[in-house]
């Protein structure tokens, strides 16, 4: 991992190149499973998220976000 300053053409390229390469459906699916273990963690109060549980409630919000963006769960018909 690169500790560089990139433009925001970079960034932007990089994004785009990443987005196009996964697979959004799976990628949704990974991004629950990994907001369902935290969850799990923070509520069985593991030592090792001890120092994080100020802000686990971001974290998972803002996840869920992006896994909604990918991959809708509840789709309106």
């Amino acid at each position: 991992m690169t500790t560089e300053n990139s433009s925001s053409e970079e960034l932007e390229t990089r994004l785009k190149n990443f987005f196009n390469d996964i697979n959004p459906k799976e990628m949704a699916k990974i991004i629950r499973k990994v907001n369902y273990a935290l969850s799990l963690c923070s509520m069985r109060e593991c030592e090792t998220l001890e120092s994080e549980l100020p802000k686990i409630d971001d974290h998972f919000y803002w996840l869920n976000r992006l896994a909604e963006a990918l991959d809708p769960y509840l789709e309106v018909i």
